[in-house]
């Protein structure tokens, strides 16, 4: 089969490589799209340790049954699918509670570390355990199925912040992930939505999402601004979509006392943190992995269009241009935000 392959760092060969050949609980996907995560491109130049060539990365995809192991029984060729980045054991302790994103084994797809090598789907097949599979409706595009994944991270997100529908919400961050949490809190019927980020471009695509208000922090001071729209008290929920020191420390000055926070993004290891603002105002924090099996959900709404994927899907382009894409994205182009390669 065709695929791309980080050969090396900040360098990729589209070329033939061997086909994936499935387990006894595995099926065989002929990869219809898969989008390009933000974590890829961080992952491409090394930086995070997590992308170690070679490897075929990818994630974030849709395709159609080829073949079926002998014991994946639950599947037949031809069934439209997506599937659950997050390859868990359904065994330890964490999958037997349903935290299947907490998984003792968890393995993500298209992620080379330490531990363990998982090639994804930038490629033409993929194989993956029944498990993680989740069917596709036919309304759905196999374009749009292929956003599922950062869909449920923002679903599973919003509800880690443990409030039923919250009145007022304020996210931190216009990347994929914050755009997509935008949406969930607009689908639940959350009133009022205000999104910072530093990108008047993605603050517009915000607008779209949902978002009833916008700040670009290079233009206004964003704990001022979020005050002045909540009345001086700070809005009900806060979630972050980023994972710097600064941006972590706005999400809690952003909220009222008594107030939830919601960490989600990731770009650095290791942050300063305001201890005494989240232990005088008595926050309540709380760190959000993945997805935990919010798949059948966030299809139906996406098949309601209720979730939009179509508003952040800047480009749909062959596989064979994908060391292309990844450059502009690494490159951060204006306007791009998620691209979409096709085998």
């Amino acid at each position: 089969m065709k695929a791309l392959i980080l050969s090396d760092y900040k360098k990729f060969v589209y070329d033939e490589t061997a086909d994936p050949k499935p387990e006894s609980d595995e099926v065989l996907i002929k990869v219809e799209a898969c989008g390009i995560c933000g974590s890829d491109v961080h992952g491409m130049d090394g930086s995070t340790g997590r992308r170690r060539p070679p490897i075929i990365m990818g994630h974030e995809a849709a395709g159609v049954i080829m073949a079926t192991g002998s014991d994946a029984s639950e599947w037949r060729k031809g069934d439209r699918v997506t599937f659950d980045s997050t390859i868990y054991c359904g065994k330890c302790e964490f999958c037997q509670r349903g935290e299947i994103n907490l998984c003792d084994a968890r393995r993500v797809l298209g992620v080379s570390c330490a531990d363990y090598r998982q090639n994804g789907a930038f490629a033409e097949y993929l194989a993956v355990p029944q498990r993680v599979l989740y069917r596709v409706p036919d309304a759905l595009s196999f374009e749009h199925a292929a956003l599922i994944e950062p869909f449920t991270i923002a679903l599973h997100a919003v509800k880690r912040a443990g409030i039923s529908s919250p009145k007022s919400s304020v996210v931190i961050g216009a990347g994929m992930i914050g755009l997509a949490i935008v949406q969930v809190l607009a689908s639940q019927g959350c009133r009022s939505i205000i999104c910072v980020d530093v990108a008047a471009d993605r603050l517009a695509v915000a607008t779209k999402c949902g978002a009833t208000q916008v700040i670009n922090s290079k233009t206004a001071e964003p704990i001022e601004a979020i005050l002045a729209l909540t009345n001086g008290k700070g809005s009900e929920v806060a979630l972050e979509a980023v994972g710097l020191t600064s941006t972590v420390d706005l999400a809690l000055q952003s909220v009222r006392k008594g107030g939830s926070v919601v960490l989600v993004g990731n770009v650095a290891p290791k942050i300063d943190f305001p201890l005494q603002i989240a232990v005088t105002r008595e926050l309540s924090i709380y760190g959000s992995c993945a997805s935990k099996g919010d798949y059948p959900e966030c299809l139906d709404l996406m098949a309601r269009k209720a979730l939009r994927p179509d508003l952040l899907i800047s480009a749909v382009a062959p596989l064979s241009e994908g060391a292309d894409w990844f450059q502009r994205l690494y490159n951060k182009e204006p306007g791009l935000l998620k691209v979409i390669l096709k085998p």
